[in-house]
């Protein structure tokens, strides 16, 4: 595990399955259409339960979805959370990179603000947008940990930690050497 402080706030690169993590929020990397999926997305659907399907049809159904660089909450249902935010990123396939990279810093943006605003301490990241979505995980990585740093720069002692779960070694490894960089800035 790596770590590195923004100010008050810890900022821990862990290897693991985000669905295990004890957080008071945990962030999904969800479809626009809050369905669950494959990837982070079904893996936090299947172990959270009905509950958080429940509260996706809701959501569907009063506001038609999550557009892309945005964030909705739910409950964490069986998760060891106090709620599930439900981020947006970008399909970088056939699109602009620069407006693809703006979404991406937009939804770890508004998940961070919903966790603020309800009241959460710890947030656990996956890595949005690059399993299925295809975003180029060296880019990715770069973008989430200067987004939180920019977050956690305007909004001083916010949270208590920021927990970047990631899947494999290869995602770890990427997300360390971007967070050694960022602090280095």
């Amino acid at each position: 595990m790596q770590a590195a402080k923004f100010g008050r706030t810890a900022i821990r690169i862990v290897q693991g399955d985000v669905t295990r993590e004890r957080a008071d929020a945990i962030v999904n990397a969800a479809n626009s259409g809050l369905l669950g999926g494959g990837g982070v997305d079904g893996a936090i659907h299947r172990a959270g339960g009905p509950a958080i399907a429940a509260e996706c049809e809701r959501i569907r159904r009063e506001k038609g979805g999550c557009p892309t660089g945005q964030a909705v909450p739910t409950t964490a249902g069986r998760l060891d959370a106090k709620a599930v935010l439900h981020a947006v990123g970008p399909i970088w396939m056939d699109s602009d990179p620069e407006e693809c990279d703006r979404l991406l810093a937009s939804a770890y943006t508004a998940s961070l603000r919903l966790a603020r605003d309800m009241g959460m301490r710890s947030v656990a990241f996956p890595s949005i947008s690059t399993g299925a979505y295809g975003f180029p995980i060296e880019r990715a990585a770069s973008i989430a940990l200067r987004t939180v740093r920019e977050f956690l720069e305007a909004e001083e002692g916010a949270f208590d930690e920021i927990r970047f779960v990631l899947f494999s070694d290869r995602d770890r490894e990427t997300y360390e050497a971007a967070l050694t960089a960022l602090s280095k800035a």
